[in-house]
């Protein structure tokens, strides 16, 4: 048996700024834009990666969540932490450049860390924290 990892799930506040960033600072490529009800998701991904995908959706909208619960989660993602995606590249300092260039929020510079593991830290237009790792 062969299992994948097919979409991961971030939520957004802002579509625009989140396909922005998302397309346009990172560069993945655009898989699918979807509207609905005012309300829309966005799913992208590394070219080079056709199989998984990122969905950009917009957040605490389940007909199941109770107010409360949907102020804690928007709480939650104003303060970045609500979730977080960890990324990988061949290039940290150069994608971390272009990051940082683009007015991205740094919450950490490359960094190589007693664990083994050699990385920096992003947020992106919602507050997901967004680590980034050198592959090896």
């Amino acid at each position: 048996m062969d299992i994948n990892i097919h979409a991961a799930f971030l939520p957004h506040t802002d579509p625009d700024a989140a396909l922005a960033f998302y397309r346009d600072t990172l560069g993945f490529e655009v898989r699918n834009d979807v509207g609905y009800a005012g309300m829309r998701w966005i799913t992208v991904g590394p070219a080079k990666q056709p199989e998984t995908s990122i969905v950009l959706h917009p957040p605490a909208v389940d007909p199941g969540i109770t107010d409360d619960e949907r102020r804690t989660i928007l709480e939650l993602i104003a303060k970045g932490t609500y979730t977080a995606i960890t990324l990988a590249t061949d290039d940290l300092d150069g994608l971390f450049d272009r990051l940082q260039a683009s007015g991205a929020d740094v919450v950490q510079e490359p960094t190589d860390q007693p664990y083994g593991v050699r990385d920096c830290a992003f947020r992106d237009p919602t507050g997901n924290l967004i680590r980034i790792n050198q592959r090896r």
